[in-house]
């Protein structure tokens, strides 16, 4: 029998690159969608509802990983991972039916700057002048991609603009959820538990009658691939690939997802930007990377 986690970690830079790809096409795909009629937050329970389904078989497959240490403190930090993640599929989705693909990755991918707020607010670090001015460039480069120096406040996009913030406060939450619980569980258990804390707290809040229309209409597949690629085998994927890659070289690699998505955009569905949106964007992606390597080295 072949021996796939050896063959495996020989592909770390590789699986998460894989993971960023799938990621960005995931939004894509999102928006193919929506111009369907489907609404974002059915998407989105479609997402993380087949995600789940596919950690859960991981998840049974390393029975002996279930978890360690303290399990109350890993569920708590796994349902905190949940809600994190409810926020940025949901939040995601709806910023790109408002905004279109580009725009919302690219201000979700602003997750680290949220990272550095919540860590300086619960004293974990300390502002330096380097951060608080890469977080000024970040803001600078978000004026630029969202056209607010050229079209003012009355002319925004403002639920697309705060929803794609709120994207990346959410997987903020996420990612602190996600490293916490890492200290008393593994990966299978700690991603099954918050995808199934997310679709606990998503349902109530979706249109039921649309969600179960889904089963029943020409689109199912690509709600399928959704999953798979979104939040299945991609997190499969992150989780090997960041075993075996340097925490710095990880933080550049993230980026792949901002551009395949902003890419599938203009490709797929035609949404141009103009020379000043792609210079914002390319501020943001440029300064959160470099923010992000330094904080890895």
């Amino acid at each position: 029998m072949r021996d796939w986690s050896f063959e495996l970690k020989h592909f770390g830079v590789g699986l998460v690159v894989l993971a960023a790809i799938f990621w960005g096409v995931s939004g894509g795909l999102a928006g193919i969608l929506m111009e369907r009629d489907w609404d974002p937050l059915v998407i989105s329970f479609y997402r993380g509802a087949v995600g789940l389904v596919c950690l859960f078989i991981w998840m049974l497959f390393r029975t002996r990983y279930y978890s360690y240490g303290s399990l109350r403190k890993m569920l708590f930090w796994s349902l905190l991972s949940g809600i994190g993640v409810t926020g940025n599929f949901s939040f995601y989705f709806v910023s790109i039916s408002h905004s279109g693909v580009a725009i919302a990755s690219t201000l979700m991918y602003t997750a680290p700057i949220f990272v550095f707020i919540i860590s300086f607010i619960l004293k974990m670090e300390k502002a330096t002048t380097f951060k608080v001015v890469a977080m000024l460039i970040v803001m600078g480069g978000i004026g630029l991609l969202t056209g607010v120096y050229q079209n003012g406040l009355g002319q925004l996009n403002i639920l697309g603009i705060v929803t794609g913030l709120l994207s990346g406060l959410s997987y903020a939450i996420f990612i602190f959820g996600f490293n916490y619980a890492l200290k008393y569980g593994e990966p299978p258990a700690i991603l099954s538990t918050a995808l199934l804390a997310f679709t606990l707290i998503l349902l109530p809040f979706i249109d039921r009658g649309q969600a179960v229309s889904v089963l029943f209409s020409e689109d199912i597949f690509m709600f399928i691939v959704l999953g798979l690629i979104g939040a299945g085998i991609s997190f499969f994927f992150y989780v090997k690939g960041l075993r075996n890659t340097l925490p710095s070289v990880a933080s550049v690699v993230a980026m792949v997802e901002p551009v395949t998505a902003s890419l599938f955009g203009v490709l797929v569905l035609g949404q141009f930007l103009n020379p000043t949106q792609i210079a914002g964007m390319v501020i943001i992606l440029i300064t959160i990377t470099i923010l992000t390597t330094k904080k890895t080295e």
